[in-house]
């Protein structure tokens, strides 16, 4: 599913119309990345968590041209769903 067709199918479902739909669908996301980029966590109640997990620093290889590189620690997004949301997957 593209993000124009989950505004389609929210402003279906809802009754909003899809300019409003498209505004609050951005919104969130732009709400999320900025949580995640503070590393705080973003907790939905029936749906899951976006959480920010860390990554230690770690020593890498470039096949290629054999040679190693340091890459530093770092965060990464991450999704944990809710425990319905699992078994809803499940069935």
């Amino acid at each position: 599913m593209t993000k124009q067709e989950l505004v389609k199918e929210i402003s279906k479902r809802t009754g909003v119309d899809q300019p409003t739909a498209l505004t609050i669908i951005e919104g969130m996301m732009e709400v999320v990345k900025d949580t995640l980029a503070n590393e705080d966590s973003v907790y939905l109640r029936g749906f899951g968590s976006f959480i920010p997990k860390h990554r230690a620093e770690k020593t890498a290889r470039n096949i290629s041209q054999n040679t190693t590189m340091i890459v530093p620690a770092h965060n990464i997004p991450a999704f944990k769903p809710c425990k319905e949301f699992m078994q809803r997957m499940l069935k």
